[in-house]
């Protein structure tokens, strides 16, 4: 009899009604407007500014006439701008590469480290990470600083162990510079790498490997057989980030070479030729047309590159 009260009290009792609820729940997406007007304010309107941009002429800060594409035609043919785009152009697609190299095969091999259970791999995962809380500001003035070519702490170190043939002006010379800010770029950011690798070599599960070894697969063959196919998500996911990041670098070669990517531009990439021709010009010219065609075009750099990866990697998903 009790039961059968309670049953009627709670079919008695008024729902909340659908406008209500209506309510509630379009008062929660309230809690993300403070992230979408930073991102809004911040990524979407500059973006769609800069394409404006350049597609008029400007007199100092002013805009001017509508001119379409001619910045665009300017960029691409006319002296120095080509000349500038292309090297640094190239000075991008060299610290790619450099970059993946450097910082995701060894990331990649610490990670299986750190993953085959060894001792203190927690502590591993922290000491690789940490030079990622640091800001990249502050790293590039403290490899200045260490090479330094008369009194940095690596040269000092070298000659200190016998080694002062090897002493070399680092930063000084075209033909280590990009070399030497590559490497630096590489430990800053390999405890990243590390954790995505991690992540990725963690969700394969443990009945593939054994199944493996039943079949014979040991060392090197379970390596390229089971190891790196099942960890190619990661893997895909790392190489875009790198390309994005390669061609949206900034802050590390403007603090350790300056806004003209010396010496002699050998260190030059195009978001530091985008900061010259931008914010550079004192002549009152049109150089923000110019910046924004450049903008515009690094923009589309990366967006086709990644879209063209993301697309083979999901096909090749798919086959798999």
């Amino acid at each position: 009899m009790v039961l059968k009260e309670q049953v009627a009290d709670v079919k008695a009792s008024p729902k909340p009604s659908k406008n209500k609820r209506s309510i509630k729940r379009h008062f929660l997406h309230l809690f993300l407007l403070p992230a979408l007007i930073f991102y809004v304010g911040f990524q979407v309107y500059p973006i769609l500014t800069a394409f404006v941009n350049s597609f008029y002429s400007f007199k100092g800060m002013v805009r001017q006439d509508f001119i379409g594409l001619e910045n665009f035609v300017r960029l691409f043919t006319e002296e120095p701008y080509n000349t500038i785009f292309t090297r640094a152009f190239w000075h991008n697609i060299i610290y790619f590469i450099g970059t993946v190299v450097a910082k995701l095969v060894l990331a990649f091999a610490l990670a299986l480290l750190i993953n085959s259970k060894i001792k203190g791999r927690e502590f591993f995962k922290a000491v690789f990470f940490m030079p990622k809380l640091l800001s990249v500001i502050v790293v590039g003035f403290l490899f200045s600083l260490i090479l330094n070519p008369t009194n940095g702490a690596l040269n000092s170190f070298l000659k200190m162990v016998g080694l002062a043939e090897w002493a070399h002006p680092w930063l000084g010379d075209p033909k280590t510079a990009l070399y030497t800010i590559i490497l630096v770029n590489s430990w800053y950011g390999i405890g990243f790498a590390i954790l995505i690798f991690l992540a990725g070599l963690q969700a394969i599960p443990e009945e593939i490997y054994e199944a493996a070894k039943i079949d014979g697969s040991y060392g090197l063959k379970m390596l390229f057989q089971i190891t790196i196919p099942m960890a190619m998500p990661s893997i895909m996911i790392m190489t875009i980030l790198t390309f994005i990041g390669s061609f949206e670098t900034f802050e590390l070669v403007f603090a350790m070479q300056g806004s003209s990517g010396g010496p002699y531009y050998s260190t030059d990439v195009l978001a530091l030729f985008f900061y010259r021709l931008a914010f550079g010009s004192v002549d009152g010219g049109d150089a923000i047309g110019l910046g924004s065609a450049l903008a515009v075009v690094l923009f589309l750099i990366i967006c086709t590159a990644t879209a063209i990866s993301l697309f083979f990697f999901k096909r090749k998903e798919i086959e798999q």
